[in-house]
């Protein structure tokens, strides 16, 4: 109809990272996508869902189900892979399938995490996890998206590079 109005497709933060938390994931934040709801209701419900399921997958691997400043869990977790991993198992245990019923959007906050001196990306939290300095170059940074592209179903990547990573915004534009 004409007239008609939709509501866009939500995106719900279920994990912090970065400044919105005391976690080490350097990704500020992991949204989830109720790409396959015929109604914004539905979507809500069934984001609802995986954030309940979310924190008793949590539970069950012994990881914290307290809550960053946006109202997402906020897990000790080394990487971003480690927690698309259980996000999906969360969307699994929901009964619904990635892809079709879900998709991932990120939030970087890249900025927070680059030294503009060396041209780096930082990960303190991560290298603290993994007992080594985890930085990355801005090329780096564009293939470690691609490879989670490639395993995960993301649509959004917010902030994916530094604000003054001039060259880096060109190359990945």
């Amino acid at each position: 109809a004409p007239n008609s109005n939709v509501l866009p497709v939500p995106m719900m933060t279920i994990i912090n990272g970065g400044s919105h938390s005391d976690s080490p994931i350097a990704f500020q934040e992991f949204m989830i996508r109720p790409v396959g709801a015929s109604t914004f209701a539905e979507g809500l419900r069934m984001g609802a869902e995986v954030f309940h399921n979310l924190k008793s997958v949590l539970r069950s691997k012994g990881l914290s189900t307290a809550v960053g400043d946006e109202g997402g869990f906020a897990p000790d977790l080394p990487d971003a892979e480690s927690v698309l991993e259980l996000m999906t198992e969360a969307i699994d245990k929901s009964g619904y399938h990635m892809g079709e019923d879900f998709k991932f959007a990120l939030d970087v906050a890249a900025s927070e995490l680059y030294e503009e001196k060396s041209g780096l990306y930082r990960f303190p939290g991560e290298s603290r996890l993994k007992g080594e300095e985890i930085t990355r170059t801005t090329e780096e940074m564009m293939q470690y998206y691609e490879k989670l592209l490639e395993k995960f179903p993301i649509c959004s990547i917010e902030d994916g590079l530094a604000e003054e990573d001039w060259d880096g915004w060109q190359a990945m534009t």
